[in-house]
């Protein structure tokens, strides 16, 4: 095996070690769309378009993965989708 594939081979060990979470955002019947899309870019950094299309998503399937990443970084924001009156958690 060469030197090359050698690093690679330990760059895929090394990804698939890094455990990826979420924030799955659930639906409710309290919240407005405005209220959640405004939420979801301000906790989130989404860009209108993509609140608006997990909003959607969330209202006809009941729930959807709003954010991806490492742990500390999803658990501020998802206090912040807490602290705002929505149903989420970090799976």
């Amino acid at each position: 095996m060469s030197t090359k594939e050698k690093q690679s081979e330990d760059l895929l060990v090394e990804e698939e070690t890094v455990k990826q979470n979420e924030i799955v955002l659930f639906n409710d019947d309290v919240n407005s769309f405005d209220h959640v899309i405004d939420t979801l870019m301000y906790a989130c950094d989404h860009t209108p378009e993509q609140a608006e299309q997990c909003s959607i998503i969330v209202h006809y399937k009941g729930k959807c993965t709003v954010k991806t990443g490492p742990y500390d970084d999803l658990k501020p924001r998802c206090s912040k989708l807490l602290e705002a009156g929505l149903s989420a958690e970090i799976v």
